[in-house]
């Protein structure tokens, strides 16, 4: 705050100190000024998150088309609704889309704002519907960190929000359009590169499954189920290094981050019991 103020006269120093200037141009250009830097200093909003996700969901489906069966589409949405209910953002402005992708291989993804697209492959990965609510769980985890949306360059955030914050690009010309145009889908490749090739970083994953143990614990989840899931990735990963084992940690290395970690909960069996035969209705038959 203190550099803003030492910032304004200086400026308007620097502009008065000019021959044949406007007093009131240039105290409303140095105002313009400020208002557009505070803006590109900003985070992104909820709905410019929520359009990024809508993109990279739409580029994801490029690559792995949806499985059109929407008996299990429901139930996928009903268990990772539940999740999402009990973590810290219920709700996004888009609210939560859950999606299965047909293909057998193991990997799920969170876009921005909350779209998580899972594949068959992993869905098959669990045994039983709190390894599945494990799943989904570390992938709400992601969207609540906005680890996605943090992924983009920060140098196209600011790009973009100068553009959009100064007073002369409110009317939009074609040359600043086609710049608005270009950040944003550079953003889109910044996130799909980051799912897709690259990965998170091996703090964000570590952050992810504890966050998910405490999601899966409220909302009445084993949230040992979650060291289920990572075990038998374990054997996967040995004999499989494409998708989701290309870009996570070893399995191995997730467990012993949170092994100790594990919150302790009173388990209800039948009821665990009556979550299995829903999970074999829907995903085993």
């Amino acid at each position: 705050m203190i550099r803003k103020f030492i910032f304004i006269p200086i400026l308007l120093i620097c502009l008065l100190s000019c021959k044949n200037v406007d007093i009131d141009k240039a105290v409303d250009l140095t105002f313009t000024t400020i208002q557009a830097t505070e803006k590109a200093a900003r985070p992104i909003s909820d709905e410019e998150e929520y359009y990024v996700g809508r993109a990279v969901a739409a580029r994801l489906l490029q690559y792995y088309p949806l499985y059109e069966n929407s008996a299990l589409t429901r139930y996928i949405n009903l268990v990772g609704t539940t999740i999402a209910l009990h973590s810290e953002k219920p709700f996004t402005f888009g609210g939560y889309h859950f999606a299965v992708l047909n293909s057998n291989e193991v990997n799920a993804f969170a876009c921005p704002g909350g779209i998580i697209l899972i594949t068959k492959g992993m869905i098959q990965l669990a045994q039983n519907e709190d390894e599945l609510a494990a799943i989904l769980a570390h992938e709400i985890a992601h969207i609540n960190h906005r680890d996605g949306i943090n992924s983009i360059k920060q140098a196209r955030w600011t790009e973009a929000l100068t553009i959009i914050g100064t007073k002369a690009a409110r009317q939009f010309g074609s040359e600043d359009l086609t710049k608005l145009v270009n950040i944003f889908e550079g953003s889109v490749d910044d996130i799909v590169k980051t799912l897709v090739v690259n990965g998170y970083s091996r703090s964000q994953e570590y952050a992810a499954d504890e966050t998910a143990l405490s999601y899966l614990a409220k909302a009445g989840y084993n949230p040992y189920s979650l060291i289920n899931v990572l075990e038998r990735m374990g054997k996967y990963a040995n004999v499989n290094n494409k998708g989701f084992f290309k870009t996570h940690p070893d399995p191995n290395d997730r467990i012993e981050n949170i092994k100790d970690k594990i919150p302790s909960v009173n388990l209800d069996q039948t009821l665990f019991n009556k979550r299995l035969q829903r999970f074999n209705s829907f995903v085993k038959s």
